[in-house]
């Protein structure tokens, strides 16, 4: 009996010296009893979540961890976790966008050695000082939604450069407002300020092939400047908006009223992504007629430069004492066991090497009307963008409410602009 017990006690000293071997390994008992939390605003994702069951087949390598879903509403969900951070109290998983990198940075673990990061395939492009914060969920590109018997009838065409696209928003604007004075050319739901981005994030990028515009701009004290390409951008798009093709009141509508008039054909373009896409597939509209383009974005040597970035970046808040359970939630997530099914059955492309996914079937008219074009790889602003901006209160999105307010002088707000931003640099010590 002396002997047994002995050799029982062996075993046992031999099996925790095993688990702390493990432990010092990082690897994590799949017999681990907690609670993972997940903070996300994706309202598409999180039906999925439940009707895809993502916490049953978590479950299948972890049967005794559970799933806590955060939802918040996409308005609320920076703000939310800003305050969380300074309080120490993240989630264990959450979603992330670049220009909120240099916010959260401190707070985040380095997913660099992740298998989900090797084979993704815009994750280390997007690396802050060579750490990997979070690992793009989606592949996320903006189209021009449109109604092709709407342009059939007022006989346009898919504009292939800029100034072709001007000309058709004016053409469609002049021959349906005659009889629809609420009618615009290009839905935008100004009043919320943000579905201006496709014109006032993406331009000054797209025009000049410079995915890193933000971060160029930081190094100048007059990037407003005559010759700028921030400025030449902004005159284009400026020079779009006056001719009144955003329809009577873009001011006085948000984006679901703008998506409403585009549904009942008060507007027969509409500049979204797959999200936009998701909502116009679940309206019930008759969408035979519905199509794509790619907004031309086009140079004077004749390229046309298109916009790509990921999207939903998955991070790993570091300072929780679920983080490498966490981690391993992330490996899962973006794993054959998961990823293929989800990712089919969003409107977004895949982000991984090792899943494919074919095209929608809406998206794959741009790809046709515009087979050969220049992807830029798109980066929000860095960390001295982001302090020049929070200095001096420069806003592209609010830049582009302003440009259709009355009176509004593009000259004066360029001069005010150029002036505030040289002095933000020159009191953040950047001259």
């Amino acid at each position: 009996m002396k002997k047994l017990f002995a050799l029982l006690l062996c075993l046992t000293l031999m099996q925790g010296v095993i688990g702390f071997a493990a432990a010092e390994d990082g690897a994590v008992d799949t017999n681990i009893k907690a609670t993972l939390t997940f903070a996300t605003y994706d309202n598409e994702a999180m039906l999925l979540f439940d009707e895809l069951d993502l916490e049953g087949r978590f479950q299948e390598k972890y049967p005794n961890v559970t799933i806590e879903i955060e939802e918040f509403k996409d308005d609320e969900y920076f703000k939310s976790m800003k305050i969380r951070a300074a309080a120490n109290e993240l989630p264990d998983v959450m979603y992330l966008q670049t220009r909120y990198f240099p916010v959260f940075k401190e707070y985040m673990s380095d997913l660099s050695d992740l298998d989900a990061t090797k084979n993704n395939v815009m994750a280390m492009d997007y690396a802050v000082d060579g750490v990997v914060l979070g690992i793009p969920e989606k592949r996320s590109e903006d189209y021009v939604f449109y109604w092709a018997d709407m342009f059939e009838a007022a006989g346009v065409s898919v504009p292939k450069t800029w100034d072709e696209f001007v000309a058709v928003c004016e053409t469609l604007q002049t021959y349906y407002s005659a009889n629809d004075p609420t009618f615009a050319a290009l839905a935008v739901g100004a009043k919320d300020s943000w579905p201006l981005y496709p014109l006032m994030e993406y331009a000054p990028a797209s025009f000049s092939g410079v995915g890193n515009m933000w971060d160029v701009m930081a190094t100048k004290d007059h990037p407003f400047a005559e010759g700028e390409p921030v400025r030449e951008a902004y005159t284009k798009v400026y020079n779009l908006i006056k001719l009144g093709v955003l329809g009577s009141d873009p001011l006085g509508i948000g984006y679901d009223q703008a998506l409403s008039l585009f549904l009942n054909k008060s507007a027969t373009m509409m500049a979204d992504n797959s999200m936009g896409l998701a909502k116009i597939k679940n309206s019930g509209v008759d969408l035979t007629n519905l199509k794509t383009f790619y907004m031309p974005y086009t140079t004077e040597d004749g390229s046309f430069n298109h916009i790509v970035q990921g999207d939903f970046y998955m991070g790993v808040p570091a300072n929780n004492e679920n983080a490498a359970l966490a981690k391993e939630f992330v490996e899962f997530f973006f794993s054959a066991d998961w990823y293929e099914d989800y990712i089919k059955t969003l409107a977004s492309d895949s982000t991984m090497t090792t899943i494919h996914k074919d095209r929608d079937y809406y998206m794959s008219f741009a790809d046709a009307e515009q087979p050969e074009l220049q992807v830029v790889g798109y980066l929000g602003g860095g960390d001295d963008y982001t302090a020049i901006v929070s200095e001096c209160k420069f806003d592209y999105n609010r830049f582009g409410t302003e440009m259709l307010m009355d009176g509004f002088d593009l000259e004066a707000a360029f001069a005010k602009m150029d002036a505030d931003w040289a002095a933000a640099r020159a009191k953040l010590g950047m001259n």
